[in-house]
């Protein structure tokens, strides 16, 4: 069994580095609550040590060519593929989730790599129509040192997917992961190092979040900002990001809808949502969320979703027949707790669950019990801030021209999913579903060679697939007369 490194360390211009004198943060096992491992917070030095490793690596890795860029992005995903065990492992103690899925997080984030390495041979310019004797063409260029930022809930996958095109495309790259689950993002650095990766194309920074992104995007060096997370903290980069007019990619979450008509196939579709809304106890930006039913099915669904919700096996990740772990943080299981009170205030049903989980050493743990509350009503917190969390909030509705309303309610549009079998149906919300992603009769909304992204206060720009690429690109037009 692989067991969680006491000290961990930054990697900064091809070097990795000890806590020394440096400030430390704890790193806590959520299943535990327990300090596992001690973590160094980058200073202003390392900081700009990074910068300057960028900026010295981005001529010679820009002019690396495309197929030994490649190489070294699929013998990473090999090491990692090779490593998967032992990552997840670390994945599970320091985030919480079923290591099945820490494991399969792994697979999906060395696929973003083999497949970034495809697409950057595909990065095809164009010839524009001139007279004899003129040429004129558009070709793609990288954009310059990257700064990227990615959230908790998904250690690897996350950051695989800015990683991957950027490094691709020929960008450096500094990468400030969470502070909660810093050892499976470094060891994925250490595969691509491991990989042949030269010394200053990737460095790894933790400490301070606000002070980490204010110092590199402060900076004349990066020319790319990437984050995922939260609204605020994303119009918080942004406005950071337009003193240095650098380009930006925002994924700041949603709050998914889901529309459930009452032509679907119920067992079937009652199967995959309880699996996909507990999956990683919530903590996803694309989990479904609002629950909208059509009338005719109401009480069945919520009925079934109820019985399905109780026989989810919740405890340490650890353990092979859990389905649920506990929350990342001790702050998750307050927001459930005030967020299922004041739905229930208001009028809402508590069907199951709405308690923290205690007992056969979960005592100082993060756990909650996985909760299905009916009858929402549309002012309750819940209906209108995402939860982040295991709970599914459900309320009837009557006509499709009310559940396309409902979904496109509030501002933030990432993912959204329906369930029917009338392909007219389908095709209607298709096209009239504000999000940047519809999943319909399928919660498959991020296969890696898709556009990922949201639309209104979801952010804006795309990973993943050939978007995901130009994302680290510029565009130059050269004309010859």
């Amino acid at each position: 069994m692989t067991s969680y490194p006491k000290n961990l360390q930054l990697h900064i211009d091809g070097e990795w580095i000890d806590i020394g004198n440096r400030n430390a943060i704890a790193v806590v096992n959520p299943a535990t609550g327990e300090a596992i491992s001690s973590l160094p917070k980058a200073n202003n030095d390392d900081l700009n040590r990074a910068l300057h490793a960028a900026q010295r690596a981005w001529p010679v890795w820009r002019e690396t060519t495309v197929d030994q860029r490649g190489d070294i992005l699929r013998k990473g995903a090999n090491l990692m593929r090779e490593r998967a065990d032992m990552i997840g492992h670390l994945m599970t103690l320091e985030q919480g989730k079923p290591l099945a899925q820490g494991v399969g997080e792994v697979i999906g984030a060395a696929k973003q790599f083999d497949i970034m390495a495809e697409e950057a041979k595909r990065c095809y310019g164009r010839v524009l129509v001139r007279p004899t004797g003129e040429n004129s063409f558009v070709k793609y260029q990288p954009v310059g040192p990257v700064a990227a930022f990615s959230p908790w809930n998904f250690p690897l996958f996350t950051p695989a997917r800015k990683l991957a095109p950027a490094l691709a495309a020929g960008c450096p790259i500094i990468l400030k992961p969470a502070e909660e689950t810093p050892a499976s993002a470094i060891e994925m650095i250490r595969c691509l190092v491991d990989a042949g990766l030269p010394s200053g194309v990737l460095q790894i920074v933790f400490g301070d979040p606000a002070h980490i992104s204010e110092h590199l995007i402060a900076s004349d060096i990066i020319r790319k900002v990437s984050f995922t997370g939260s609204v605020p903290v994303g119009k918080h980069l942004m406005r950071l990001a337009a003193d240095g007019l650098k380009r930006t990619t925002m994924e700041l979450g949603g709050h998914a809808p889901v529309l459930v008509f009452d032509d679907c196939d119920l067992e079937t579709t009652l199967d995959a949502l309880v699996a996909g809304k507990f999956r990683n106890a919530g903590q996803v930006c694309v989990a479904p969320t609002r629950f909208y039913v059509q009338q005719g099915i109401y009480d069945r669904f919520v009925k079934g979703f109820a019985e399905r919700t109780k026989a989810v096996n919740v405890g340490n990740g650890m353990a092979p027949e859990v389905k649920m772990g506990p929350l990342a943080n001790h702050r998750r299981p307050d927001t459930m707790e005030r967020m299922i009170s004041n739905a229930t205030s208001a009028g809402a049903k508590l069907n199951i669950g709405g308690e923290r989980l205690a007992g056969n050493g979960q005592e100082n743990g993060f756990f909650y019990q996985p909760t299905v509350i009916s009858d929402v009503p549309l002012q309750a917190e819940i209906m209108n801030e995402e939860p982040f969390g295991p709970v599914a909030a459900i309320r009837p509705f009557a006509t499709l021209d009310d559940a396309i309303e409902q979904a496109n309610r509030l501002p933030l549009g990432l993912a959204a999913y329906a369930y029917t079998s009338a392909l007219k149906t389908a095709n209607i919300l298709g096209d009239a579903i504000e999000a940047g992603m519809v999943g319909i009769n399928t919660q498959t909304v991020s296969p890696g060679d898709a556009p990922f992204g949201g639309v209104k206060h979801s952010g804006h720009g795309l990973e993943d697939g050939p978007d995901g690429l130009m994302a680290y690109m510029v565009t130059k037009a050269v004309h010859h007369g």
